[in-house]
């Protein structure tokens, strides 16, 4: 397997990627919409085949760039974050029950490998062996977001975020900026909905401290 994914150091440039705060869920298409389907290819790749692995790589990592600068806020680590995810799940496709959900299955890994690196950075900054919080790109974030009220949100929630826990945070910024689901945030997260809805519920209240009684709307 390993030399079959010798390809997943090539990512394709994802910098017009990754700013984009409402991204489109599906899998990414060729521009004739042809080509085989993320079930298809995901069964050769099971199966070894080195160019439907390739295949799966050069559809997805631009949109898992996009998602992981979302939920790291900066791109210093996203290139080595993305390529984790693609060898992480290359090497356990046995796993995956349903390959059309190839997209939302490796979304999922990718999630878990950025809150692990989040809280990681911030147990390490308690040891005195780093910073809890690594400056936010807001600039870059915001960028090509066309709705100046919508803009302003995104600019104070990570604001704040930049400081609460793995736990609060990537829970928050799937529901509030990528526009998930408390249902699909579980399921990304692997975590129970009751879990998702408890700790939204004090990301809340921590923005509601910041920004008072409203909080962000």
């Amino acid at each position: 397997m390993a030399a079959a994914m010798s390809f997943v150091g090539r990512t394709p440039d994802p910098r017009e990627y990754r700013h984009r705060v409402n991204p489109s869920r599906g899998p990414q298409q060729t521009r004739s919409g042809a080509g085989p389907s993320d079930a298809a290819l995901a069964v050769a790749a099971r199966a070894g085949e080195s160019w439907a692995q390739e295949a799966l790589f050069r559809r997805h990592a631009p949109r898992l760039n996009g998602l992981a600068f979302r939920v790291m806020g900066r791109d210093d680590e996203i290139d080595d974050l993305v390529q984790d995810t693609f060898i992480a799940a290359l090497s356990s496709l046995e796993r995956l029950d349903k390959p059309d959900a190839f997209a939302s299955w490796i979304s999922g890994i990718l999630v878990r490998q950025a809150y692990k690196k989040i809280r990681r950075r911030r147990m390490l900054a308690r040891l005195g062996l780093g910073r809890a919080a690594v400056a936010i790109d807001v600039d870059e974030l915001v960028s090509s977001t066309p709705n100046p009220e919508r803009a302003a949100e995104i600019r104070a929630l990570y604001s704040a975020v930049e400081s609460m826990p793995a736990d609060l945070r990537v829970p928050l910024v799937l529901h509030r900026v990528e526009g998930l689901g408390l249902e699909d945030v579980a399921a990304m997260m692997d975590i129970s909905l009751a879990t998702v809805k408890r700790r939204i519920a004090e990301a809340h209240a921590t923005l509601q401290q910041r920004f008072g009684k409203e909080g962000l709307r």
